[in-house]
């Protein structure tokens, strides 16, 4: 009997242990295995294991740490200014209605006066705060942080900013600041210009190093069959001209069309149109890829002139006046643009190529027109050459514009630009007291200023000024295309759209109004 019962026993204690090792497992969160974990198999016939391995325990134990992250300053803050408010409304429901009514203005007030000054300390811990900030402000605290470096190291930093301090609206002065630091390679601003600069360059130079793109009207270059189709027509007119008897456009459409669609030695050659078609619109997509890169580097080039501008008032701190920074900009701009002018000049000359090329089939057509044939009014120059001594009016002028593909700085540009319009309007006055001695009214007007501008570009023979002004377009700060220089760019592209026009016999040349 003893043995009987402890038999028993036995079997009881077993069961209530599977019992309760089945009531652990129930209770526990399901457990999913991710790949890489693996099973343990106990000893015993193959069951799982309620232990988990060593390499998977302690990656679980990482993964509970991640989970409990530490809130930013903004994050804690925006929990607090939640607790107040709850707080502060449920203060204003204890309250008498008019006690609530009463007391609820100073209490909102008070309130947004405490979540304000909580956003304020939460915003300054949180530059503060270990693995809170992004990696701008990140470089931009490495930044400064080599500039006060550089301060201890060099004197020059502080004599500078003791004379700007004693006379802050020097602009001789502030010129002569900004030249000192652009001339130190080894200041933390001249050292993000470089990288600034290389980062652009880089942009440009696989779109630049490969040659001019062929016209996208010139690549529909007619295959075999279709230029023995011209030629046979263009022999029908001249045989039929020289009998004196011309064929009219629709004749000779209808003799177009009825040999193509003919089964005679003129049938075209659908492959080579296919494929001049495919190349067309390959052409097309390239120059579409062209328009978007040059966009986002001119971004690039904001962006940086933004930074290295922010970079400098951050090391001296007396340019933040609107004078100095705009002496700052003109300066950074100088040195910016200088080395990486002639490769962004490329770029968008490639955009811009059928315009130029436009421009350069008016140019050669009426490079001998007279100022009358573009619209000038005859007082607005000289008729008799004795006059001229051997030169050609405005000539003063054109010399002027193409002195502007020298420069590799916008704002320099624009100074030529502003110069030529200057001069257009001295030799006017001059022409004008030649015909008018007396006359005591403006020699020239705006209706009259932009045909005397046409006639100088189409002399200057420049077909990458159409390159140069829509380069000044992207580049020149907005505050100067409000004043002089502003009318004096917006004149010049009008000529230039209007030069680009002539060749096309959009407009007629003589005697016309110049709009």
């Amino acid at each position: 009997e003893e043995e009987m019962v402890a038999v028993e026993v036995e079997k009881m204690l077993r069961l209530a242990e599977q019992c309760l090792e089945r009531k652990i497992i129930d209770s526990r969160p399901k457990y999913n295995p991710r790949p890489g974990h693996r099973r343990v198999l106990s000893e015993g016939g193959g069951e799982v294991s309620l232990f988990l391995p060593p390499e998977v325990f302690q990656r679980l134990q990482t993964e509970s740490q991640d989970t409990r992250k530490e809130l930013t300053p903004i994050e804690e803050a925006s929990r607090l200014n939640q607790k107040l408010k709850a707080n502060c409304e449920a203060r204003l429901a204890r309250l008498p209605p008019a006690q609530a009514r009463t007391q609820k203005t100073s209490l909102t007030l008070s309130l947004q006066r405490q979540m304000m000054e909580n956003l304020i300390i939460a915003k300054a811990r949180r530059f503060a705060a270990s693995g809170t900030i992004t990696g701008e402000e990140q470089e931009q605290r490495v930044l400064y942080t080599n500039i006060l470096e550089y301060e201890q190291d060099h004197e020059w930093p502080k004599l500078w900013k003791a004379k700007l301090k004693k006379n802050p609206d020097d602009a001789i002065l502030v010129t002569g600041l900004v030249s000192c630091l652009l001339s130190c390679p080894d200041h933390p601003v001249i050292k993000l210009l470089k990288r600034l600069q290389y980062r652009v360059y880089n942009r440009l130079y696989p779109l630049v190093s490969k040659s001019l793109p062929a016209s996208p009207a010139l690549l529909m270059k007619p295959s075999r069959s279709t230029q023995s189709l011209l030629i046979s027509d263009s022999h029908q007119n001249v045989s039929k001209s020289g009998t004196g008897h011309s064929l009219s456009s629709d004749a000779s459409l209808n003799i177009s069309y009825s040999e193509l669609d003919s089964d005679g030695p003129h049938t075209l050659d659908r492959e080579n149109l296919f494929e001049d078609m495919e190349q067309f619109l390959t052409q097309m997509d390239r120059m579409h890829a062209l328009k978007k890169h040059l966009k986002a580097i001119v971004k690039d080039i904001h962006i940086a002139i933004d930074q290295l501008l922010s970079l400098c008032l951050l090391s001296f701190e007396c340019l933040n006046t609107a004078s100095s920074k705009d002496l700052c900009v003109a300066s950074i701009e100088e040195a910016f643009f200088t080395p990486i002018w002639s490769p962004l000049l490329t770029l968008f000359r490639k955009v811009h190529r059928e315009r130029e090329l436009s421009f350069e089939s008016s140019m050669r057509l009426y490079q001998d027109a007279s100022p009358g044939d573009v619209g000038v009014a005859s007082k607005l120059y000289p008729q008799d050459p004795v006059v001229l001594h051997g030169s050609y009016p405005y000539e003063s002028a054109v010399q002027e514009l193409r002195l502007l593909c020298r420069d590799c700085c916008p704002q320099k540009k624009l100074e030529c630009i502003v110069r030529t319009l200057r001069l257009i309007c001295a030799c006017a006055e001059d022409y004008c007291c030649l015909h008018e001695p007396d006359s005591k009214t403006a020699a020239i007007g705006a209706d009259d200023l932009l045909p005397i501008l046409s006639y100088v570009a189409l002399h200057c023979e420049l077909p990458q000024l159409v390159s140069e002004c829509a380069a000044l377009e992207e580049f020149i700060h907005e505050g100067y295309l409000i004043g002089e220089e502003g009318y004096c760019l917006t004149s010049m592209q009008s000529a230039l759209q209007y030069v680009e026009s002539l060749h096309t016999g959009g407009f007629q040349l003589h005697n016309t109004k110049f709009i």
